[in-house]
């Protein structure tokens, strides 16, 4: 006969805290011991055969499904003009996996994931094409129980969207059945300008509800974006001083050392600005001025970050005010790099800008007399993205100036990428007989300090987006609250203010240092 263990070996398992009686306490949404996991579903990728596709998306399906957070039955449909089988798409996806994936190849993990893989033959406004789709979609319903849910990702020219949109409306596909959903990923630009950001929106809107449609910017899935709200709301060291009474400045910073590369038929007409500074750009001096939300829910979240967009105002001399450049040859990395007009592709008459910095005033309480300063460009110095909070001087020094002449201003700068962590610079006495303050720095990286490496940014979003959490997605609103910032500085630029030259390897045109003289300030060197 087996003894009966002791008393506390027959107490069940603690439960999360909380955690109604009878209910799986795994399944707590609260409790931390499992990661959360896609259910059945599917995705349908429009131009997979794209860079972004090859380099970023089929790579994070890949990672996702080797970290175990997809679900076995997942399937990935492939839709083009090129004509190939399941099994060459099939090929096509494990070359790409191999050469980009962020984590080791395992033959058993992609044998799982290339069961679901299907291709589909045509182009956007091929009706069977897309009848065949319908047929695909049901044929995984059954054979890989992905239960009616599908996801449509389209990494596709805004120019497209009109005719998929049309197509997946008239085949059915956009229409859930049975507490089934189908959901739809757009990915940036959001338009060119307020106007086409929301016809974009009203064709979109036209086949998929509101809350079903996810526009991607990928700057709001990286880990270090995502650090900024638990930086400033569960540490109560830097609240406190995060205001108008303590902050100075605040610069913003998102440097690239390449040009353009094979991008001339999009840059072109296009330029920095509309690029990275009305989303990546702004997305960042929204997470860094909001105020705390009631709660990380997306409608929380996203009335915060709106509050903020209201609340920019735009310098009315924008001539003194902003800055705008393009690059001309020159040397970086120890080689001779070409200017912009020299680039494949690109009019020698162009105008488009390849730097650009503006600054902005945010009217709230909060921060009153604060100028944000927003830069970005190619062919700068280094690569890098940094927001660097800039406090005011000590209001009183008791020390001679030769002993605070190698002082600058204290400053907390949030490393955005490539070397992921937070800077704090302060003054600090240097060793010997006389009193002399100079910088010093404390870091954090994540490198050092996480055992767990960062996930792609792309992995986050999608896996967010299949489990139909909204929050890192932006909405119309915010889009369009963002073009209505950034419209009246592109159509000043367009008028009267041509890009000034900036030698490759530097860090931009002359104006932008000027630019920030003219406010007794001057930039970081990141």
């Amino acid at each position: 006969m087996t003894p009966t263990p002791p008393a506390e070996e027959q107490r069940p398992a603690p439960s999360a805290p909380d955690a109604p009686l009878g209910n799986n306490p795994l399944r707590d949404p609260r409790d931390r011991r499992l990661p959360l996991i896609a259910g059945p579903c599917s995705m349908v990728m429009f131009g997979v055969t794209g860079d972004l596709a090859k380099k970023k998306l089929l790579p994070a399906i890949y990672d996702l499904a080797n970290r175990g957070l997809l679900p076995p039955s997942f399937g990935l449909v492939g839709f083009g003009r090129r004509d190939w089988s399941d099994e060459q798409f099939a090929d096509y996806v494990e070359e790409n996996v191999r050469a980009h994936a962020r984590t080791p190849f395992n033959e058993d993990v992609f044998a799982q994931l290339r069961g679901g893989l299907r291709f589909v033959t045509g182009n956007f406004d091929d009706t069977s094409a897309f009848e065949r789709l319908t047929k695909v979609v049901g044929e995984l319903d059954e054979t890989r129980g992905t239960g009616g849910n599908h996801a449509f990702y389209l990494s596709i020219p805004p120019s497209a969207f009109p005719d998929v949109c049309e197509q997946l409306a008239n085949s059915g596909l956009n229409t859930p059945r049975d507490g089934s959903w189908r959901r739809v990923v757009i990915e940036k630009p959001f338009g060119h300008d307020l106007a086409s950001a929301q016809e974009l929106n009203a064709v979109v809107e036209k086949v998929f509800r509101p809350e079903d449609v996810f526009r991607i910017d990928h700057y709001l899935g990286k880990e270090t974006v995502q650090n900024i709200l638990a930086f400033r709301f569960a540490n109560q060291l830097f609240e406190p001083v995060w205001n108008a009474n303590y902050v100075d400045h605040v610069q913003i910073t998102m440097a690239e050392d390449i040009g353009i590369g094979s991008r001339a038929g999009y840059y072109d007409g296009i330029g920095t600005a509309r690029d990275v500074i009305q989303n990546h750009l702004l997305q960042l001096l929204a997470l860094t001025a909001m105020e705390e939300p009631v709660s990380f829910d997306a409608a929380d979240l996203r009335t915060e970050k709106e509050k903020i967009f209201k609340a920019a105002e735009v310098p009315e001399d924008l001539s003194l005010h902003t800055a705008r450049g393009q690059y001309v040859g020159g040397w970086q990395g120890g080689e001779h790099v070409k200017g912009y007009l020299e680039e494949d592709g690109i009019p020698q008459d162009s105008t488009t800008e390849t730097f650009a910095a503006i600054r902005l005033d945010i009217a709230t309480r909060r921060w009153a007399g604060v100028p944000f300063y927003l830069r970005a460009g190619k062919r700068l110095g280094r690569r890098v993205t940094e927001i660097a909070v800039v406090f005011k001087r000590a209001p009183f020094l008791p020390f001679r100036d030769t002993d605070t002449a190698d002082l600058g201003q204290n400053a907390i700068v949030i490393r955005v990428q490539p070397d992921e962590g937070v800077t704090i610079r302060f003054g600090s006495k240097v060793p010997g007989t006389q009193m002399e303050v100079r910088d010093v720095t404390m870091d954090f990286a994540y490198g050092s300090s996480f055992t767990e490496e960062s996930p792609e940014a792309y992995e986050r979003l999608i896996l967010d987006m299949l489990l139909g959490d909204p929050p890192l997605f932006p909405r119309q609103q915010e889009v369009e609250l963002s073009w209505r910032i950034l419209d009246p500085i592109t159509d000043y630029w367009a008028e009267s203010m041509p890009p000034s030259p900036y030698r490759a390897g530097t860090w931009g045109p002359e104006t932008a240092t000027e630019m920030l003289a003219r406010d007794g300030r001057t930039w970081r060197r990141p």
